[in-house]
């Protein structure tokens, strides 16, 4: 809903966190952060962005993977929110593991918008199924 600003980023990667940027020539076309924390080590996506123009693309799917490799290092489990109405978000989510655990109502501002919670296991539980989620 509302664009992070420049201090919000700067604010991320002073706190250690991990961005990634997808380039097209030197144009960035899409970011996506994660924070790692605890132990057992947890990971939080923050952000995947890309640019319109450049969506439907598989640049969030390959900034997703990028996430998701760092994660996995750690042994992680894997947290994000995501707007209950973004479909094609909530499909790759699912296509790379994760489950709705929860509902954040009124999350996002200024809309009010509301998001899931979904969670992904480290690579390697038994729970973990990549490529397929809830049958």
């Amino acid at each position: 809903d509302d664009p992070w600003s420049l201090a919000s980023f700067t604010s991320e990667l002073d706190r250690g966190h991990l961005y990634f940027g997808a380039y097209d020539g030197e144009v960035l076309i899409g970011y996506a952060g994660l924070a790692l924390t605890g132990r057992p080590p947890e990971a939080e996506v923050h952000t995947i962005g890309v640019d319109p123009d450049h969506q439907r693309r598989g640049v969030g799917r390959a900034l997703l993977l990028r996430l998701l490799s760092r994660a996995d290092e750690q042994r992680a489990t894997t947290f994000l929110e995501v707007r209950t109405d973004n479909e094609p978000a909530i499909e790759m989510y699912r296509a790379h593991g994760f489950e709705i655990v929860g509902l954040r109502r009124r999350y996002y501002q200024p809309s009010g918008a509301d998001a899931h919670t979904m969670r992904r296991p480290p690579l390697g539980e038994p729970e973990h199924q990549e490529g397929g989620g809830p049958e």
